[in-house]
């Protein structure tokens, strides 16, 4: 059983969303995700959009002179994502969340952009998803696969998903060798703080994608490009450090929590961010039975 099911992720977005939105790194640009200042990065506005922008150029290059693409967000958010890709490439874009407070801001932030005709944001599962959801030449996830119930579920989704020759990213946090008891502390405090299910070592992630008809195209570590320590997560650190003696894990103060292990976990090596692409190929097995999607391997930190 997951430690968390749907309505406790749901109701960790509902609580938090507008919070996010309103002090988030990217929240203005409907971004609720790192930021990442790689190659070529020299604004703000880029570092929020790197990994969007790296997608649309893959996109670009598989789909030069073709029809129109389906692109699929699974666990859109405030939708920022997809609004930022239909606004550089003729795609149609379908966004999946739990949270019904996300839909909200996610369907005034595609009015305000123009985009209603070719783009949507439904409230959805996407272990679960729509029976209507038209095949995606290009679905992905950035943080959000973390939250999910079982990683064979959500890659036996995506092979119904994604058509034969389309694209499949996930961008996450993964597991790094690690067996110290303060690694596994650590990883525990983030699990608990942003109400996650699913951690992986990245073979892990392949593995298991592979089991599903996917072939692995390439991973970047994009670790390197995170800015770590930043005033705002000093500041976190103070104030989870002064209050520890709380259990603010389980309080509306759980993501600050979270937040400070998952940089004490970067910056350790524990954990690394990682941006792994496939492509679908062969039509999947059967899904795994439960407890086969395990998300702590032997000789991982254990949460």
């Amino acid at each position: 059983m997951p430690d968390f099911d749907t309505a406790d992720v749901r109701r960790y977005y509902d609580r938090n969303t507008d919070g996010f939105v309103a002090h988030g790194e990217g929240g203005a640009a409907g971004a609720l995700h790192r930021a990442v200042w790689g190659p070529g990065v020299d604004d703000a506005a880029g570092a929020v959009h790197y990994v969007e922008d790296r997608l649309a150029a893959r996109l670009r290059e598989t789909r030069a002179g073709e029809r129109e693409a389906h692109v699929v967000d699974l666990g859109c958010g405030v939708g920022g994502s997809l609004c930022h890709l239909a606004a550089r490439l003729p795609v149609r874009g379908t966004g999946l969340t739990l949270s019904p407070v996300q839909v909200r801001h996610a369907e005034r932030r595609i009015r305000e952009a123009g985009l209603s005709e070719r783009v949507r944001c439904v409230e959805a599962d996407y272990c679960e998803p729509p029976p209507d959801l038209p095949p995606a030449d290009l679905a992905y996830a950035i943080e959000s696969l973390v939250h999910g119930p079982d990683p064979a579920r959500f890659f036996a989704a995506c092979a119904r998903i994604v058509r034969p020759g389309g694209l499949l990213a996930i961008c996450d946090d993964f597991l790094r060798p690690a067996d110290s008891p303060a690694a596994g502390r650590t990883v525990a405090r983030f699990r608990r703080g942003w109400h996650l299910n699913t951690l992986l070592h990245p073979c892990e992630l392949r593995a298991l994608a592979e089991r599903a008809g996917f072939e692995h195209l390439s991973t970047e570590d994009l670790t390197p490009h995170l800015r770590l320590g930043r005033p705002r997560d000093r500041v976190a650190a103070l104030f989870v450090a002064l209050c520890g003696w709380l259990p603010l894990d389980r309080t509306r103060f759980g993501h600050l929590v979270g937040g400070t292990a998952l940089q004490t976990c970067l910056a350790k090596g524990w954990m690394g961010y990682d941006l792994a692409l496939f492509r679908r190929t062969a039509p999947a097995e059967a899904p795994a039975a439960p407890g086969h999607g395990t998300d702590n391997p032997p000789g991982g930190p254990s949460a």
